[in-house]
């Protein structure tokens, strides 16, 4: 091989892997999944953003709560410690010094939880809440009446708990979205998923809503191109 052309090949393997190298730069993610769930519910998320060149290093996914007691679970202690310590690792591994957040059903209300009770909104650049119940659930009553569970009780998902209020209209990212549906089965079980005339997944302040006709679940499993696109 001529010397020059060997040379030149050097030179584009070497500013091809600068290229990945910089690529390959971006934002952590963090996963949380919802009562009673397990990190694996955001499989189809996971295999889309490995396919987008994540490594496993970047995507953090926490397991929370009781897996046999959901209506033990709420937003205060040991459930709290999983997501807490995450969001730590994922922004002191972070190479950009932010992150970008990605919750399903109650994991969207205990990051918010966790990121106004840390002070992490600077750090954290995108927040995707799927199927939450931000604004509470009408099937937890209206606080402090017919709360009969943690998961609705003060630091549960009841309409106006102390927990909800606490993390209403707080600022939880730099760009936040909402992905909801009229037939989710969960926020919407009593019939209605409107709370004070909003969307309950809705969250207050978000930069955009998304919506489609899917069941709890499937908001997760369906929109997970979506939730790539909305972090990149």
């Amino acid at each position: 091989m001529h010397p020059f052309a060997r040379f030149a090949g050097i030179v584009a393997l070497a500013l091809a892997s600068l290229g990945a190298a910089h690529a390959a730069c971006v934002d952590n993610v963090v996963l949380v999944h919802g009562n009673s769930g397990y990190p694996d519910d955001f499989d189809n998320t996971y295999v889309e953003l490995r396919a987008r060149g994540y490594t496993d290093a970047q995507i953090f996914q926490p397991s929370w709560g009781s897996k046999t007691c959901p209506a033990c679970n709420d937003h205060s202690g040991s459930e709290e410690t999983p997501v807490a310590n995450a969001l730590n690792a994922a922004i002191a591994a972070s190479c950009t010094g932010k992150i970008d957040v990605i919750g399903h059903s109650m994991g969207v209300t205990l990051l918010a939880r966790e990121i106004v009770k840390l002070n992490l909104a600077a750090k954290v650049d995108t927040f995707v809440g799927i199927a939450g119940a931000y604004r509470g659930l009408l099937s937890c009553g209206v606080y402090p009446f017919n709360v009969v569970t943690s998961t609705c009780g003060a630091q549960g998902l009841s309409v106006g708990s102390p927990l909800l209020n606490g993390i209403y209209n707080k600022k939880l990212a730099t760009k936040t979205y909402s992905i909801k549906s009229w037939i989710d089965e969960i926020v919407c079980s009593t019939g209605a998923c409107i709370v004070y005339g909003v969307h309950s997944s809705s969250i207050a302040g978000e930069t955009s809503s998304y919506t489609f006709a899917y069941y709890h679940y499937q908001l997760l499993w369906f929109t997970s191109v979506l939730q790539a696109n909305l972090i990149q």
